[in-house]
């Protein structure tokens, strides 16, 4: 990564100091090393930038196509460790490029929302991240992060507001198997968003509101 990477993190760590209240919950949950994937909720453009100086770890991310179309942009996002996924569709390079940085023994960090939430609660999950754990067999590290949705406009400066990342234990899925059905695929992507969920306020847990609890009671 160029030397502007670890001069970003500094300037990001240093903003969201100043300008919010931001905490890190959880930190010790984040293996040191080895592949790592790491999902969390999506709020704000914020996010990626939040979750690479709160990690504690390199972390590389997936980001939408339309933030490479210019190739100044495109120079910055990819210094920072992103590279593109075509959202809506399958995108076999982007596949193909997140196993490798997993087998590199790297930490991906994926939304499986695909895209911000505008309510600030959580939306049905695509199954990608799911496929892409059962696949190389990683462990999945999960993240709630509330209060980035605030970041809009100017006036949140003044107000400074809480922003926290809450980070919970990594959990693994069973490797897939050659049949995986819908079905199963569908099961796996509700038990990583419940681990979402769990580390969310009742408020921000959505369209998982109540599964883990049930989880729990079964």
């Amino acid at each position: 990564m160029p030397w502007f990477y670890y001069v970003a993190r500094v300037i990001v760590r240093m903003l969201f100091s100043l300008l919010t209240r931001w905490q890190v919950k959880g930190r010790g949950n984040v293996p040191s090393q080895g592949p790592l994937l790491v999902v969390a909720n999506h709020l704000n453009l914020t996010d990626p930038p939040l979750l690479a100086v709160s990690l504690g770890r390199k972390a590389m991310f997936m980001a939408k196509e339309e933030l490479f179309r210019s190739s100044f942009i495109a120079y910055f996002v990819r210094g920072l460790g992103s590279f593109p996924v075509h959202r809506g569709k399958l995108d076999r390079k982007a596949i193909r490029q997140s196993e490798q940085v997993l087998a590199d023994g790297l930490a991906l960090a994926m939304f499986p929302e695909s895209t911000r939430s505008k309510s600030a609660q959580l939306q049905p999950a695509f199954p990608g991240s799911v496929l892409l754990a059962m696949r190389s067999g990683v462990p999945i590290l999960p993240i709630g992060i509330t209060g980035t949705e605030k970041i809009k406009g100017m006036a949140w400066i003044l107000r400074r507001p809480h922003i926290t990342v809450n980070i919970g234990p990594p959990f693994y899925l069973p490797l897939a198997g050659s049949k995986l059905t819908k079905a199963e695929l569908a099961e796996h992507t509700d038990f990583m968003m419940e681990r979402i969920a769990e580390l969310l306020p009742p408020q921000y847990r959505g369209n998982y509101a109540g599964k883990e609890t049930r989880r729990h009671e079964d």
